[in-house]
């Protein structure tokens, strides 16, 4: 199925590829001279969440962000 285009909504700009995305947060991250951002307390997570973050502890990895 082929997306619907919006009638209303005229985007002439290209969509950005990842790799440039990721490029372009990297370099506003080290402009910014913010070195470590906050991570979330995890105090509000779901009985699914948690189970999926045991579960990915059991295989020796880990989920958070290094």
């Amino acid at each position: 199925m082929a997306p619907m285009a919006s009638k209303i909504l005229k985007n002439e700009r290209k969509p950005v590829p990842l790799a440039s995305f990721a490029r372009d947060v990297a370099r506003r991250k080290a402009a910014s001279g913010i070195s470590d951002l906050p991570q979330n307390s995890g105090k509000r997570r779901t009985d699914s969440k948690k189970a999926l973050l045991k579960a990915v502890e059991a295989t020796g990895k880990s989920w958070a962000a290094k």
